[in-house]
């Protein structure tokens, strides 16, 4: 019980102090790193709260594939943050106006469900025994069942994120030589390859 309350503190402390550094770090390479390492140890927690298989997504699907493609995203896009942050302070009362509007979102979310009349039954539901159901069918029974429109309102979030990152990348700039499939296929021998005889004793 010990090991286990000092393992569920220093995965605490550290995903808290990676997820301050993710937005912290001035280098955006750097808080690809850190957010790495933010979803290993959460992953570290999930094992701890017995859900195995949401551990594994996190380490396959989100430090595999997702921070990955953050990271070569972040790479290619070579963005000036010198310049973005020159309007910083412009836009300040703007982003203090959105955040504070999400936390009274929130706060009225939580407050809503913590006056809900029915709350002592929803935190009183009897939980299945992992005899009878596993954590991989209890996860999908979540997700596919009960919150499917959510499940499907974050996979069309992604996909605007993967179109907009993928638009970016593709941005005209100059010195940057891309390759043109059609003109590849329509280039003849004759236009790249030169024969020359060169006479007997005279060649370079």
């Amino acid at each position: 019980m010990i090991v286990a309350s000092l393992a569920f503190y220093l995965f605490a402390t550290v995903l808290v102090a990676a997820a301050v550094m993710v937005i912290s770090a001035k280098n955006p390479v750097h808080s690809v790193l850190f957010l790495i390492l933010a979803f290993f140890n959460a992953a570290g927690l999930f094992v701890l709260l017995g859900a195995e298989f949401l551990a594994m997504i996190l380490v396959v699907v989100y430090v595999g594939a997702v921070a990955v493609l953050f990271l070569f995203v972040v790479m290619m896009l070579d963005i000036s943050f010198t310049e973005l942050r020159q309007g910083f302070l412009q836009y300040l009362p703007l982003g203090a106006l959105v955040g504070i509007i999400l936390l009274v979102e929130l706060v009225l979310v939580y407050g809503g469900f913590a006056i809900s009349p029915d709350v002592e039954g929803r935190l009183a539901a009897p939980m299945p025994t992992p005899d009878t159901v596993t954590n991989t069918h209890a996860i999908g029974q979540i997700i596919y069942t009960h919150y499917i429109y959510f499940f499907q309102a974050a996979g069309m979030i992604l996909l605007v994120a993967m179109i907009g990152a993928i638009v970016l990348t593709h941005r005209s700039r100059g010195g940057v030589h891309r390759q043109k499939i059609a003109d590849q296929i329509a280039r003849r021998p004759s236009d790249s390859v030169e024969i020359v005889k060169v006479p007997t004793g005279r060649g370079i």
